[in-house]
Order: C-alpha cells, then sequence, then structure tokens
C-alpha cells in the first residue's frame, strides 16, 4: 500500500481531513474536522512508511505481541498509541480494523440532552 493510497482510505471516514500541521511535509495527519483530534499520522521512519493509530491499551499491547511491524507508537502516548510499519506483517483487513478503531476512540462523543440534564444538576459537572 502506498502513501497516497493510505492517505486516500483514511479520508474516506465521515468529516475526516488530511492536515500537514508540520514543517516535514513527510508527517500527514489525518483528524476529524469537528473536534480537530487526530486518528492517524502517516508518516516515514528508516525508510519505511508508518501510521499511528489509537488503540485500547489492552488492544495495544495485544497487538504489539501479535505482530513484529507494531511497536509503541513514536511521539505520542506509548499506552494508547501504536506505531504500524505499512507493508509489513499486519495484513490490510487488521490494520484498516486499527484504523476504524482509532477514528472511533477519537471522535467526538455525542451525550443525550437526558444525561446532560442530570449532569448539570451535580456541581462537578458542568463542562457541557
Amino acid at each position: 500500500m502506498t502513501r497516497s493510497e493510505i492517505i486516500e482510505y483514511c479520508c474516506t471516514y465521515p468529516d475526516a481531513i488530511e492536515d500537514y500541521p508540520f514543517d516535514d511535509k513527510n508527517s500527514t495527519i489525518i483528524r476529524h474536522s469537528n473536534n480537530r483530534k487526530w486518528f492517524a499520522l502517516i508518516f516515514g521512519m528508516n525508510e519505511k512508511l508508518c501510521i499511528n493509530l489509537k488503540c485500547k491499551p489492552m488492544e495495544a499491547d495485544f497487538f504489539r505481541r501479535v505482530y513484529n511491524d507494531v511497536s509503541p507508537a513514536w511521539h505520542m502516548n506509548k499506552v494508547h498509541w501504536n506505531t504500524v510499519t505499512i507493508n509489513g506483517d499486519v495484513p490490510d483487513e487488521e490494520l484498516f480494523a486499527m484504523i476504524q478503531q482509532s477514528f472511533d476512540l477519537t471522535k467526538t462523543i455525542k451525550v443525550s440532552s437526558v444525561i446532560k440534564d442530570k449532569c448539570h444538576k451535580k456541581s462537578k459537572c458542568n463542562n457541557f
């Protein structure tokens, strides 16, 4: 899979946008347009194409044990993020599932009005 193919795939998710916030144009961020949170960082490292993806902590550790081409994320929280080498030993279907999970973990959560009403009555929950 090429860099442009992985970027194109990530941009098929709803409200996903491609961004280049760094001077290094070889680092592509794919983020949600509504909350600006990243769900993928695509970059080159040691002449290999890589992607950082958010994971649930136990799954992050599991993937690191199962695949040689999954490691604690470069420049990210090592508990919640993995670096996956594209075209390595992770099957494309598994990579796509990891991208989906990263997208889901970083998207805006809609809080129902019932929860908001209950929460407003408590002094600790005034963040809505």
